[in-house]
């Protein structure tokens, strides 16, 4: 006789996965961050993102209350995730020097690998950040990462590697500009000037441009 089978059916898997209220809702907002980032958030609708997820409209509405509220909670999720990798970078273990450099690698890689995280931002932009001051987790994040690099920034200083009179918020301020405008710009200014700026050869220079440029810009002398 035929031992039974322990692997699920994939009807049972389905079941299972719609039976955990955390896998079903990262699956929604997965989605609704693609949406909302192709399409903006009067373009996307619940319709369309129920079909491309696990979830019914019915349960997304269970979850997230309206659109809007869905719009909200993938901005956090947006938010959230660029953060927590920032966290796990430990740059209190690491010399000023090396751990902003870490930084600015850091960010304009995350943000090449991530464009629909630069569209959101776009698009809470058109929104004057009107939902993004609804919420203070991500106010509370984004605290979090002025705090990182203003003590990057003081240890440097004591240090002498630093020069002083920086202000941590203006020094994000440039080091998200740079990362920011590659990929915000890229398909406007690659065919503007007749240049692959996507190509792994030139990411790699304007990785290292911009690094070079942040590092300069701190330096004493």
């Amino acid at each position: 006789m035929t031992a039974p089978s322990t692997k699920a059916s994939p009807p049972a898997a389905r079941r299972r996965r719609k039976n955990n209220p955390e896998s079903v809702r990262a699956d929604i907002l997965a989605v609704a961050t693609r949406e909302f980032s192709e399409k903006g958030l009067s373009g996307a609708r619940i319709d369309e993102i129920a079909e491309k997820t696990r979830a019914s409209k019915r349960m997304i509405y269970y979850y997230f209350n309206d659109k809007e509220t869905l719009y909200l909670h993938t901005l956090e999720a947006a938010y959230q995730k660029v953060r927590l990798q920032e966290a796990e970078l430990d740059l209190d273990h690491l010399a000023p020097l090396e751990a902003l450099s870490r930084l600015v690698r850091f960010t304009f890689c995350h943000h090449a690998k991530n464009p629909d995280f630069i569209r959101l931002v776009m698009i809470e932009n058109i929104h004057h950040g009107r939902f993004l001051a609804q919420s203070e987790l991500i106010q509370s994040l984004n605290a979090g990462v002025i705090d990182v690099l203003t003590n990057v920034y003081s240890r440097g200083v004591e240090e002498g590697c630093f020069r002083e009179g920086l202000d941590p918020r203006e020094l994000h301020w440039l080091i998200s500009a740079l990362s920011f405008f590659n990929v915000s710009n890229q398909h406007t200014f690659s065919r503007i000037f007749d240049w692959h700026q996507a190509a792994p050869e030139n990411q790699q220079k304007l990785e290292d441009h911009v690094t070079d440029m942040v590092m300069r810009y701190v330096r004493p002398d």
